[in-house]
């Protein structure tokens, strides 16, 4: 886990350097000016500072289908070279044409690293603390900004403050920055499991989660490389396969379903439970179109919102519960592992892959399938065949971790479970059809003992091995499902390897339904975020200070008024440090959904005070007061909500296929968003004046406020790969609601 955690920050570092440049070039284009004789060319100084925002939307534009294609550290990689050269560039800036190219190159490395970064660290965190690591950009970001004022600031009260040497600073981070994407930094596992690299991958997650068995979580990044698909919500009443289970309701029961794991052996009994489901399309507390607010609610929301209903606690209170059910509903920990099955099936199944690597390198691609193969699908006894098949145990033996309790290979993070089945059907023929499909398993919110057919409240006296557990079900194809391999009846996914079957990401795939909703929840949160008003507070803050008589007593201390709005910046920024170290708290404890619900009521009083302190006369005391404060509460509660929550969803919502594209066309909807607010408050300020513009801003962040409540959903602690599968279920049941009212 602390693997992770560092790579994550070093990464969050490329934001710091974003941070460090905006607040940079704040303070040195007032000499900036001066030099280059720009107080009669508004333009031209209006140029030096937006090139960087030109440059980041062009390179934004083409930054996550090459991301997808070269990979995203070499992306990183290019951009600490970026930042480097145009530090260069811009300490040596003879003349202003030289400045903006340079500009131009910083402004490519700052879109590089605001679009990568969220992904970077959402590929390679685990979803229990993805919330937490994904707020870094935001943390690190304000740092450098607060570094960076502090240093201009310093420079200020020099005779002759050097804008070049302000500017040149910022080659010496990206050096820093260059040598920890370079040799620090892997590949996200992600993007080298879609390029078939599985041996590279599973030791950049063994670095990554700090133990050695992470084969349910290789499993998972494997089946997340599917885009849309059919997939239902079941509910199962799960069991030990036994052959002496005592239950009859489950062991002699026609509908029985067996479920396999990725361990030798590894196999459950389940039975499909009907009636009453958490996530179905009937739930606790009636239908989905019951629960959604007269039918405004998206569904997706409702069907999110279940997942974190009453869940049960993760730890020892659940190993207690279920003692014998080994690495189901179980995270795993640090422990060896005993691959010595998976070797074989190499051995065994080496001839059915090619290496995508060099000759010698059979280590660099997946040469067995992630479930062992059996004889054929009609085995109904399942004969235990040779070492390395999931058949030759009944019960799975206990990994014990340091802290005595049972760790498992299929967990795959948020208390999911990966597994398969393998389920037959009659034919119109008579003959039998099978197939195999792909589940991942949680826990309902309460265990169950089951007796005969009824799911009653597990009793501390309750016998060991009559415990079952009831558990939601999303059942999906296989990724890597092939019908000319399954009429030679294989058993088991991944049967062929990622490259020989998985395409790039195209323009196609965004019109998936599930694809196309989460586009809709991306792009629009970030249009809201740009049009919130963080722009205009941020115009308005130093005047708001100055009016508060910080100016007058910076000016007694004999300070310059340049110093002294720095200086003011800078505290702004450091204000906001303590709030993002909340949201980083908070954002895998209260959730995404919950922080924005929460935090933007506060940034509409702020606006609405800010007007009526516009509108209303009152005495200078008590409007310095009430603007100050409004300020500061404003720029405290956007960064723990409205400020790194848009990108923290982002890098969720998105299959890995098409991530780098979305996020690309979201990043893009910042950039140009950012320009319009930027270049349109001076012509507002004039044409509405300083109420009217606050206005517009509050009126935004009721919509905001509105459009979060329908349409965004809750995503923590869940693994990227199922947020995906819920978004294309949820768009399913949003399509067959409509067609539905149409009839």
């Amino acid at each position: 886990m602390s693997g992770a955690v560092l790579v994550a920050v070093a990464a969050a570092i490329g934001n710091l350097l974003q941070g460090w440049d905006n607040a940079t070039i704040a303070g040195a284009v007032l000499y900036i000016k001066r030099e280059f004789n720009l107080e009669s060319q508004p333009t031209m100084e209006g140029l030096i500072v937006a090139m960087s925002l030109i440059g980041a939307t062009c390179i934004t534009a083409c930054s996550g289908p090459i991301s997808d294609w070269l990979g995203r550290r070499p992306m990183l990689i290019m951009s600490s070279v970026l930042y480097f050269l145009s530090g260069i560039v811009m300490l040596w800036s003879p003349n202003v044409y030289i400045l903006l190219v340079a500009r131009l190159l910083d402004g490519f490395g700052v879109g590089l690293a605001v679009t990568l970064v969220p992904v970077y660290i959402s590929e390679t965190a685990p979803p229990e603390i993805r919330g937490l690591l994904n707020t870094l950009p935001q943390f690190t970001g304000s740092i450098g900004m607060f570094l960076s004022y502090c240093m201009v600031f310093g420079m200020s009260l020099s005779t002759f403050p050097n804008w070049r040497l302000m500017l040149g600073v910022l080659s010496i981070p990206s050096l820093i920055y260059f040598a920890l994407t370079v040799f620090f930094l892997p590949e996200s596992p992600r993007w080298l499991v879609s390029k078939g690299r599985m041996s590279e991958a599973k030791k950049v997650l063994q670095r990554l989660r700090g133990r050695e068995d992470v084969s349910g979580e290789m499993a998972l990044l494997v089946e997340g490389l599917a885009v849309g698909g059919e997939t239902s919500i079941e509910e199962y009443v799960i069991g030990p396969a036994n052959e002496d289970t005592e239950d009859p309701d489950i062991s002699a029961d026609k509908d029985r379903i067996k479920l396999y794991g990725l361990e030798e052996g590894l196999s459950w009994v389940a039975r499909p439970v009907t009636g009453q489901s958490t996530l179905g399309l009937v739930s606790r507390h009636g239908s989905i179109a019951n629960q959604s607010a007269l039918g405004l609610v998206d569904p997706l929301v409702t069907l999110f919102g279940s997942v974190h209903e009453k869940l049960p606690e993760t730890g020892s209170m659940r190993s207690m519960l279920f003692p014998h059910f080994g690495s189901m509903f179980s995270v795993g920990g640090n422990q060896p592992r005993n691959e010595e099955w998976d070797e074989e099936s190499v051995a065994r199944e080496g001839e059915e892959y090619q290496s995508d690597g060099p000759a010698g390198d059979e280590e660099d691609n997946l040469q067995s399938p992630l479930i062992s193969r059996q004889a054929t699908s009609v085995e109904k006894d399942m004969v235990p065949t040779a070492h390395g098949t999931l058949t030759s145990l009944r019960n799975s033996s206990l990994l014990q971790a340091n802290a005595g309790e049972p760790v498992g290979s299929a967990g795959i993070g948020g208390g999911w479970q990966i597994a398969w089945k393998w389920s037959e059907k009659e034919g119109r023929d008579g003959k039998k059809e099978g197939g195999f499909k792909r589940i991942y398993l949680h826990q309902e919110g309460v265990p169950g003992s089951r007796h005969g057919s009824i799911v009653s409240l597990p009793g501390a006296d309750a016998p060991a091995d009559s415990e079952y557990v009831q558990a939601t079900a999303l059942v999906s194809q296989p990724a890597l499902y092939s019908k000319e391999l399954m009429k030679q009846h294989p058993v088991g996914p991944a049967m062929v390897h990622p490259a020989e079957t998985v395409k790039g990401p195209s323009w196609h795939d965004l019109f998936e339904p599930g694809v196309k909703h989460a586009l809709i929840v991306g792009v629009g949160i970030q249009i809201l975020q740009q049009f919130s008003g963080i722009n205009g507070v941020l115009y308005y803050t130093p005047q708001i200070l100055e009016q508060a008589g910080v100016g007058v007593l910076l000016s007694n201390l004999g300070i310059s008024s340049s110093s002294a709005s720095l200086l003011i910046s800078g505290i702004t920024t450091l204000l906001m440090l303590p709030s993002i170290a909340v949201a980083m708290r908070l954002m895998d404890v209260a959730g995404r959904r919950s922080l924005l619900l929460t935090t933007i009521p506060v940034l509409i009083t702020s606006l609405l005070i800010l007007v009526i302190g516009s509108v209303v006369k009152m005495g200078n005391v008590v409007h310095a007061a009430l603007s100050t404060v409004s300020v500061v509460l404003y720029f405290c509660f956007f960064v723990m909500g409205f400020g790194p929550i848009p990108n923290i969803l982002c890098a969720e919502i998105f299959p890995t296929r098409v991530r780098g594209l979305c996020i690309a066309i979201c990043a893009l909807t910042f950039w140009i968003c950012d320009i319009i607010v930027t270049y349109s408050l001076p012509v507002l300020l004039k044409s509405v004046g300083l109420a009217g513009v606050f206005g517009m801003y509050a009126v935004v962040c009721v919509i905001s406020w509105v459009f979060v409540f329908l349409k965004v959903p809750e995503t923590k602690g869940m693994p990227l790969e199922v947020i995906t599968e819920f978004f294309s279920v949820g768009a399913k049941q949003v399509a067959a609601a409509k067609n539905n009212r149409v009839d």
